[in-house]
């Protein structure tokens, strides 16, 4: 019987570690590798793009199991480049974007679905201009390893999906500037909370890789 107690908080203790290997790891979003590109029709001339930065967010993310993963990402509106500082100014403004009223952006993710070994969907929510809308996002997982030099572990992503500005209350200025905006994310997350700021200062050579 003390054979078969000791075997049994064996297995215990197997059980637990390999429940405490499996967990989705913590990474913290690294927004000088981390942004947002849009375009939006200009009045059938051209397609405008512009870019917003990620300022802040976490994500966990488990290889082995993808439906433990979860995403949680700020975006500030007012950081929007659209390579005119008037354009910028008006992008802003009341009848787009109105940073005065709601700066930030939010996504926050309910679930993660896996399709193949390196694509899945995302499902949560954007909260944008006070209006929450329920999104399902294409991602792509470029790559989880080491930096060049090891210094850190990094999980880079890469989504897309097309949005419906009106469903935010974008409502102005249908006949000139398009109402669907195609977004693209690309995303580096830093494993454990490591700084994001000692990741950027590993060498011009690291980012060249």
């Amino acid at each position: 019987m003390r054979h078969l107690f000791a075997g049994m908080l064996a297995l215990a203790a197997l059980s637990a570690a390999g429940g405490a290997h499996a967990e989705a790891q913590a990474y913290q979003i690294d927004p000088v590798h981390s942004s947002v590109v849009f375009n939006v029709d200009h009045n059938g001339f051209s397609r405008a793009f512009g870019r917003l930065r990620i300022t802040d967010g976490t994500l966990r993310f488990d290889p082995a199991n993808w439906a433990a993963s979860s995403v949680d990402a700020t975006i500030d509106l007012a950081s929007v480049n659209m390579g005119d500082a008037e354009w910028d100014k008006a992008v802003r403004g009341s009848s787009l974007l109105d940073t005065d009223h709601a700066r930030t952006a939010r996504f926050i993710s309910d679930s993660v679905e896996k399709r193949t070994d390196e694509e899945g969907t995302l499902h949560g929510k954007l909260t944008l201009r006070g209006v929450t809308v329920p999104l399902d996002i294409p991602f792509r997982v470029n790559r989880v390893g080491k930096t060049i030099y090891g210094l850190h572990t990094i999980a880079g992503f890469s989504a897309s999906i097309v949005l419906d500005r009106t469903q935010f209350g974008m409502t102005s200025n249908t006949g000139s500037v398009g109402t669907q905006v195609t977004v693209w994310l690309e995303l580096e997350a830093i494993r454990g909370g490591e700084s994001p700021a000692s990741h950027d200062k590993e060498t011009p050579d690291a980012h060249a890789q």
